[in-house]
């Protein structure tokens, strides 16, 4: 297992991490600038903040400084009511890999979708059945896209309750399945993102990362759970507050072979956000070193 504590050599940001600060939205370039400044190698932004800035002009400064991409957030929805939503999805996740392709991403990060027309209040059927053949359908086709594209794709187990509208593939293991589905030779096309904050509850986390190996370990995201959760998706925790064993974790994904960074992603409307982006900067760097 790697020493973190010395450096942050292995720290990438997760740009929705200082999304706001002190409440306020922050463009892309502000944020990329704040984590050079620093020493921060690496990146994962999201595909709307790079719409409002610029695809181009982010493509630029990323290369510019010469940062990596630990991941590029997001593709994936899939499913839908009819042919033309379903076409819908699969061109904006086309779109998805060229932009990767691009930044020139690790790998495209899949939040697969789950019941049509939850997330915005009203699902439109109780069917999580047709939701999961759509997904796995979806990302059959898109893999032919994104493997003529040499742009990997690493599916995101989201916790359970997001099970009815963000991501109907809640375990590794489900993850893993349609990898050994759809990619069953192992070619390091398609695999998973392990976020700690989504998988760490799971009794069979450990056997899981063993069965995804090297190859299928695309990404490794980190935050922590807090007790009370007061909010189920903008209440994570920084690393070392909540009840996550994340050095355990990392051990294992590491075991397997991964070396890549660790992705500090934290959604926190209620406390980091509400801070100074240069604190939540330097407290990342901090408990990379303390708390992974």
């Amino acid at each position: 297992m790697r020493d973190f504590s010395q450096d942050h050599r292995w720290l990438s940001i997760n740009t929705a991490t200082i999304r706001k600060s002190r409440g306020v939205e922050q463009p892309l370039t502000d944020i990329i600038e704040a984590c050079v400044q620093r020493g921060i190698r690496a990146i994962s932004p999201w595909r709307d903040q790079v719409a409002a800035a610029g695809l181009p002009a982010i493509s630029k400064l990323v290369k510019a400084h010469g940062l990596e991409l630990s991941g590029y957030c997001r593709g994936g929805m899939f499913p839908a009511t009819d042919a033309a939503g379903l076409k819908a999805a699969r061109d904006d996740n086309r779109r998805a890999v060229d932009e990767a392709c691009e930044l020139n991403a690790t790998c495209l990060v899949l939040v697969v979708g789950a019941l049509p027309g939850a997330l915005a209040g009203q699902a439109v059927h109780k069917d999580i059945a047709l939701s999961r053949s759509q997904v796995t359908d979806g990302i059959a086709e898109l893999l032919e896209y994104s493997k003529a594209n040499k742009m990997p794709l690493a599916i995101e187990p989201l916790h359970p309750m997001y099970a009815a509208d963000r991501a109907c593939i809640n375990t590794m293991e489900q993850a893993l399945d349609v990898c050994d589905a759809l990619d069953p030779s192992q070619t390091g096309a398609l695999g998973v993102a392990v976020d700690v904050y989504h998988v760490w509850w799971d009794p069979k986390l450990e056997a899981q990362i063993k069965r995804a190996g090297k190859e299928r370990l695309l990404a490794f995201h980190v935050c922590d759970w807090m007790t009370p959760t007061t909010h189920l998706l903008e209440d994570r925790g920084m690393m070392g507050d909540g009840v996550i064993d994340i050095p355990r974790i990392r051990g294992w994904v590491e075991a397997e072979g991964f070396a890549g960074y660790s992705e500090v992603e934290i959604f926190s409307s209620g406390n980091w956000w509400q801070r100074a982006s240069a604190e939540v900067l330097d407290t990342c760097i901090a408990r990379h070193r303390s708390a992974v």
